[in-house]
């Protein structure tokens, strides 16, 4: 059953400064945004009329129109014909602290999923063993999984961990987190050491992701340290951009 239009100009108080030198466009899209990443504007609502938006504050047209674009842009909102502009998922942001995908999707309200694509002990590439330090050739247990939110593909990750670290279930791994996992059977996890960077999508990564080929995506590398400062997992990441960011708190040395 389609979902009511919601008017975000009186629940959500939307407003503008115009003596702020921040573009009107931009703190209506920074408002709309907020709105959606709060869950004030829920998956599926219809935003209001263009024309009536524009008459309650007051803006032209092509301001409101461009606020919208820009949201289009990122993902947050699609443009159906014959519906109007749809709220499609606020984009997940991530801390950069040591929390699992799972947990963060949780605690964002995003309905996280897992698809288990290889449960499997493979030996250790070069790369692996100095990552986990173990020997090249090695048995390690490789872990694919898809993470979805809301249905819709979000992240590819594959994961490396130490033998007998603890038993891997696929039921377990499609039912929660794997950092949950490792906190159940006695793990602490202490620390990690972690690499973000972005590339184009090859084809196997643009479907399964559901991105065409060549676009861009966000990457993340990181093995992650117990109490003792063994290494307990060695983990690269791909994720859609449009539907996930890395948040920095950044300090000023005195």
């Amino acid at each position: 059953m389609p979902k009511p239009d919601v008017d975000p100009t009186a629940p959500l108080e939307l407003s503008v400064d115009r003596s702020s030198p921040v573009p009107l466009y931009f703190q209506l899209s920074q408002q709309l945004e907020a709105a959606i990443e709060h869950g004030a504007l829920t998956p599926g609502s219809l935003l209001g009329n263009e024309i009536e938006l524009a008459g309650r504050l007051g803006l032209s047209r092509p301001t409101v129109r461009q606020a919208i674009q820009s949201l289009v842009d990122k993902g947050l909102l699609v443009r159906r014909r014959g519906v109007g502009t749809q709220v499609v998922h606020s984009q997940v942001k991530r801390p950069l602290e040591l929390s699992s995908l799972y947990d963060d999707l949780e605690a964002a309200g995003q309905r996280p999923a897992t698809k288990v694509l290889v449960n499997t002990v493979v030996p250790a590439s070069a790369e692996v063993a100095a990552a986990l330090n173990v020997a090249e050739g090695s048995d390690v247990h490789r872990v694919e999984r898809l993470r979805l939110s809301h249905g819709e593909p979000m992240a590819y990750l594959c994961n490396y961990l130490p033998p007998g670290l603890f038993d891997l279930q696929t039921a377990q791994l499609e039912a929660t987190g794997l950092y949950r996992l490792m906190r159940a059977a006695g793990i602490t996890l202490h620390s990690a050491r972690q690499s973000i960077g972005a590339r184009g999508a090859t084809a196997e990564e643009a479907e399964r992701l559901t991105e065409r080929e060549g676009a861009p995506l966000l990457t993340m590398q990181r093995t992650t340290f117990d109490d003792t400062g063994r290494a307990v997992e060695f983990g690269t990441h791909t994720y859609r951009p449009t539907r996930y960011s890395f948040e920095f708190q950044l300090l000023v040395r005195p």
